[in-house]
């Protein structure tokens, strides 16, 4: 490895030398690029009359956080589908896929210790949670009234004030300790995290060195596509074998299944944990979690289904349950091991909707011209956790997208193949709204280890089975040439990942040369997971996923209440649309659709 970063080094000052000392020589001169050349004037409409940050101020201000489901996210499909119409797109429209479950949209929150002193809280609800329901006794019929009818009872409150207790219990037998004392109680059920100083910035962006690593990375092995490998991530896992590993994840699975169990059935009135990561009011908050049935042995806890929190009836298999703030939590656990009796007040109040339980995609196209049954598409995420507005996840990426059309549009471009846009929802629970399409429109893959099921089973360990690979193909699946996604945060493009496509490197090499001023120009074979172009990789299809910037998206904003617009990078996001256009056009314009890797199943 050592050698081979060394040999690149080399190579890349050979590269560079020359280049630097052409520019140094008196009255040396670049050509002037051609204001015809389509590029050029993709590269002008975007970095100088970009429209990206009015999209997405809207977005992620004015529409806010678009939980699956919500009446937020199908608010977001129907704007979307208005303005890329307005932009001149065609065949503007939603796509229904699910059904996938009940939304949630959180009515009122606040949280507070009052004893034994007032503290207000930094806190969030989870996604899901059922609110606070009081129930106020009914006054009795007035005897004197000649109306023997009761008065109507009144709606449940949504304030309780309750007890804080920590629940310490790392095993069964030490839950048992708390049979009998937990009713009415608010429960935190995490240890305290240590909060370290921040020495270095939580925004970066990509260095020469991490750049040359992802340019000299092997290629992935077999796989990829769906669920994009991954690791586990269990405390001491490093060291088991894969036996121990699946044995130590089943007790894991029985304790959650139990100590969450013990919750609803014992009466608690809240569940408490912290916030992951993140400091100084920075809050990682996603998803509630129900009471799950406690598998009896490894292999039942593969095959169980588990109860989703978006299913109605997870609803009484729930208790209300809120994160809070790293520093004021561990205030809380010091004051309870200091002996301090703390009360807290929750107010929490939320709505579910059964009116609608499917997920919608909203799907524009550009027409294309002698190719125009072939299809080129891009697109994003675009739906989000509902603590922040979901402006970097991933309000950014489906507004460069928007911008990247907005542009080709305004330049008044013909495509040769059409242009679609896609918007997904559902990607933060399994990329369901971009598997679905894909399913519906181009094929699917069955069988491979697990039945190729897409997830499922208590805890996801898939059920062992290895059933051979079956590549199912619609008709649009040989018309289809590639799709490019953006789901990394605000930060600029830096260039691409291939998902072992090597047929596409030189290409994508040459259409990134114009922009390498802009900082694009690295080339990696490498996959990356845990977005939407997994859909279209995971049966065979070219997806691509654009290298970004890291900024600031894992320490503060990715599924955080500080992913709002403030944290967007403006010239970042122009630069990023700017790419996409280039790259979507230069696919829809190609003699020949882009290069395939090898498809799973054939």
């Amino acid at each position: 490895m050592i050698r081979r970063q060394f040999a690149a080094t080399l190579l890349l000052l050979a590269l560079l030398v020359p280049y630097a000392a052409f520019g140094q020589q008196p009255g040396a001169q670049q050509p002037a690029p051609d204001p015809n050349d389509p590029v050029v004037r993709i590269r002008d409409e975007g970095m100088n009359r970009s429209q990206v940050m009015q999209t997405l101020s809207y977005l992620s201000d004015v529409i806010g956080p678009r939980l699956t489901a919500s009446p937020n996210a199908k608010r977001a499909n129907e704007w979307t589908r208005d303005k890329l119409t307005s932009w001149g797109l065609q065949n503007g429209h939603l796509e229904a896929w699910g059904p996938f479950g009940r939304g949630w949209t959180l009515k009122r929150f606040s949280a507070q210790i009052v004893e034994p002193q007032d503290i207000p809280l930094i806190a969030y609800p989870k996604a899901w949670s059922p609110g606070i329901k009081v129930m106020t006794a009914v006054a009795p019929a007035d005897p004197k009234s000649k109306k023997k009818v009761a008065a109507p009872a009144p709606p449940p409150g949504s304030v309780v004030t309750g007890d804080v207790i920590y629940l310490d219990a790392k095993t069964e037998a030490d839950l048992d300790k708390y049979k009998g004392q937990l009713k009415g109680k608010i429960v935190l059920i995490s240890p305290t995290v240590e909060v370290k100083a921040l020495f270095e910035a939580p925004g970066t962006r990509r260095d020469e060195r991490n750049l040359l690593a992802l340019a000299n990375a092997n290629p992935p092995g077999p796989g990829g596509g769906f669920g994009g490998g991954g690791g586990g991530r269990g405390a001491g896992g490093a060291n088991l074998t894969p036996q121990e590993r699946q044995q130590q994840l089943f007790q894991q699975s029985v304790f959650t299944a139990k100590r969450m169990n013990m919750l609803v059935d014992e009466g608690a009135v809240v569940l408490v944990d912290v916030s992951p990561r993140g400091t100084g009011g920075t809050i990682f908050v996603q998803s509630a979690t129900a009471a799950q049935p406690v598998p009896k042995s490894l292999e039942e806890m593969r095959t169980l289904t588990r109860l989703s929190v978006y299913d109605p009836k997870a609803e009484a298999k729930m208790i209300p349950q809120m994160t809070v703030s790293a520093e004021q939590y561990n205030r809380m656990m010091r004051m309870i091991q200091q002996g301090e009796k703390v009360k807290m007040t929750v107010d929490l109040q939320v709505e579910y909707q059964d009116q609608d339980n499917m997920g919608y995609n909203t799907i524009a196209e550009i027409p294309g011209s002698d190719l125009k049954d072939e299809i080129v598409m891009l697109g994003g995420h675009m739906d989000s956790w509902h603590s922040g507005t979901g402006a970097t996840d991933n309000g950014a990426g489906v507004s460069v997208a928007m911008e990247a059309v907005r542009i080709i549009q305004a330049l008044g471009l013909k495509p040769r193949r059409t242009i679609r846009i896609a918007l997904w929802t559902g990607e933060e629970q399994g990329l369901l709204g971009s598997r679905a399409y894909v399913a519906q429109h181009f094929g699917k893959v069955e069988g491979g280890p697990g039945g190729g099921g897409g997830g499922g089973g208590f805890g996801g360990g898939g059920s062992g089975n290895n059933t051979p690979v079956k590549l199912t193909t619609l008709a649009e699946y040989e018309k289809f040439s590639g799709y490019f996604n953006l789901d990394n945060g605000t930060g600029k493009i830096r260039g691409v990942y291939l998902q072992g496509n090597k047929g596409v490197r030189e290409l994508f090499s040459q259409w990134l040369m114009p922009f390498r001023d802009l900082g694009a120009s690295t080339i990696t074979i490498s996959n990356t997971g845990g977005t939407d172009h997994q859909s279209f990789d995971g049966i065979g299809l070219p997806g691509f996923q654009f290298i970004q910037d890291e900024i600031e998206y894992d320490t503060r904003t990715h599924h955080s209440n500080q992913d709002v617009f403030d944290r967007i990078q403006a010239d970042d996001m122009k630069q990023a649309a700017t790419i996409m256009a280039a790259f979507v056009y230069q696919t829809a314009m190609r003699d020949e659709k882009l290069p395939r890797k090898p498809a799973p199943g054939r």
